[in-house]
């Protein structure tokens, strides 16, 4: 398949599994029987609800439409019931139907941060730090996010937070006991990445890999969701500190090539920052165990830089 060929069938998977979640019902049209034979709305149906001719919306989610206007998008999102994330995702994949736009998403995300960003994650001592690019790769780490997030290390390949959820799956299942919604997160992400870089060799690489070996990735790939990175709290089950909940916030360090900084940030005073605390003294104790000539922690280095593969 071409680029072009490729960025239409984009455009009609989406479309198509946005318009199968709406109901005539849902949009106040009026029955026609229970003989339907597609899920959700037909395609003249989201046509009359647009105010578009049928022949054209066919045309559009095809991906077939040459420069649609704003207005007709912005129907069209209303009636299939777009949220924001899924409104800039359409916004992208109709972009990438022109040769000009495909050009300019040509490109990879980066696999190594700026020595400026590992000296922003060692000053952060206290708190799990970890930085991703949109490929979910874990690109750099303080210590206290090597310590926390220790697991997904144990997979042998690419540190890769999305092959540890889905190639590990027992194993992601006892660290994150939310498994499922985390991945169904971690799964709209990748959409949105896909949609920004089309032609990423490697994720195009992942993507295959986890399709081919986890049912769960399929099934949630098919849907077709989107979702922007934001804030939000995670819950562990950790093998040193047991179950927590931490809040994180996450900050777009390089919207180029899609790195993100995620910090976990537990209120000094609660059960969470005291466990974490305890992770660091069991984590420096560790580190003078393995290895006891080394001096204090600010002697030693301390952002653990992973890099796309390892």
């Amino acid at each position: 398949m071409d680029e072009k060929e490729a960025a239409r069938a984009a455009v009609r998977e989406f479309l198509t599994t946005r318009r199968a979640r709406v109901t005539p019902a849902d949009t106040g049209l009026p029955p026609q029987g229970t003989r339907r034979r597609v899920k959700g709305l037909r395609r003249e149906e989201v046509a009359l609800l647009a105010g578009v001719s049928p022949e054209y919306y066919v045309r559009l989610e095809r991906g077939q439409a040459t420069g649609p206007s704003a207005g007709v998008v912005d129907a069209v999102a209303g009636v299939l019931r777009l949220d924001d994330d899924e409104r800039a995702h359409l916004d992208r994949l109709l972009a990438a139907l022109t040769p000009a736009a495909r050009k300019r998403s040509r490109g990879a995300a980066k696999n190594s941060v700026t020595p400026g960003i590992r000296v922003l994650l060692d000053s952060m001592d206290h708190l799990p730090a970890v930085v991703f690019n949109g490929r979910f790769d874990i690109l750099a780490v303080n210590t206290l996010g090597r310590a926390l997030l220790a697991p997904v290390y144990d997979l042998p390949g690419r540190t890769n937070s999305a092959r540890f959820l889905f190639l590990d799956e027992p194993g992601a299942r006892d660290l994150f006991p939310e498994w499922d919604r985390i991945t169904a997160d971690t799964v709209a992400m990748l959409r949105i990445e896909a949609g920004r870089h089309p032609d990423d060799p490697d994720l195009t690489e992942l993507i295959g890999e986890l399709a081919t070996r986890s049912t769960e990735f399929r099934t949630r790939w098919a849907t077709n969701d989107v979702r922007t990175p934001r804030a939000g709290a995670k819950t562990f089950r950790h093998p040193l500190i047991g179950e927590i909940t931490l809040p994180y916030e996450t900050l777009r360090i390089d919207a180029v090539s899609s790195q993100i900084l995620s910090v976990y940030t537990p209120q000094p005073g609660t059960p969470e920052a005291d466990a974490i605390r305890l992770l660091a003294s069991w984590n420096a104790d560790n580190q003078r165990t393995n290895n006891p000539t080394a001096g204090n922690a600010a002697e030693t280095p301390r952002t653990t830089i992973s890099g796309g593969k390892v």
